[in-house]
């Protein structure tokens, strides 16, 4: 028996996930391929004392930043945070805890979590205060620090396309960190652009399993910000 895994919107797909003190893993890098309806749906649950683990903490107004305006968030696992004022102001003032990470080694600890392996040893923060409180050992000469893989109670993570048994495919770099947390979350919660019936998508062109999505939810209108506007001066 098919299990129907389509929500009709995304505070219906979070409804019995949401609780207090709970770890959610959100996609994006930046402002790209961010789960904004999503976010949105946590906000309005009231849910408090969040751990998230996320590339960064988004802006002020936007992404996790409103879960940040809120108050929701008791701990950030991130590798950079720094478009944010708020989570600076929450930080300093010491409402904030924060777990800074190497961004290739949030990306492996995330990625080992998924593949079910406990911890792993990186050259990367060796010998320095990312090391701090860490097992450290030598291999062939070069000192290692040891990290622990990452799993979460719930990952909120954004597609392009899905079909309706789950199967996902990316859109260029808005794919970034959104693959791996489908691996590593308890709970898997999806909203995507633009859902199919299964048999539609190219199975060469699908990057995330069905078998890693518990729901999905289809967003219509997504606004996609850009966090920082670069472009070419006009010839004179």
């Amino acid at each position: 028996m098919a299990v129907n895994k389509v929500y009709p919107d995304a505070k219906a797909a979070l409804s019995d996930l949401l609780r207090d003190g709970m770890t959610i893993m959100s996609g994006g890098f930046g402002l790209c391929g961010i789960p904004s309806a999503l976010i949105e749906a946590i906000r309005d649950s009231g849910v408090k004392d969040l751990t998230i683990i996320s590339n960064n903490a988004g802006i002020d107004d936007v992404g996790l930043g409103i879960l940040l305006q809120t108050r929701q968030v008791k701990k950030m696992i991130s590798s950079y945070v720094g478009e944010n004022a708020t989570f600076a102001k929450q930080f300093l003032a010491g409402e904030l805890e924060i777990e800074f990470n190497p961004q290739g080694t949030l990306a492996e600890r995330i990625r080992a979590g998924g593949a079910g392996i406990p911890a792993f040893f990186t050259a990367t923060g060796a010998g320095t205060q990312i090391a701090e409180g860490k097992p450290q050992q030598e291999f062939d000469g070069r000192l290692y620090v040891m990290e622990r893989g990452l799993r979460a109670d719930l990952s909120v993570i954004h597609a392009w396309k899905a079909d309706a048994e789950g199967n996902l495919i990316y859109r260029k770099t808005a794919r970034n960190f959104n693959p791996i947390m489908a691996t590593a979350g308890e709970q898997v919660v999806v909203q995507v652009e633009e859902l199919v019936e299964p048999g539609q998508l190219d199975p060469d062109h699908i990057v995330t399993a069905g078998i890693f999505v518990n729901r999905i939810v289809k967003v219509d209108n997504v606004d996609k910000r850009i966090e920082q506007r670069t472009v070419r001066k006009r010839a004179a």
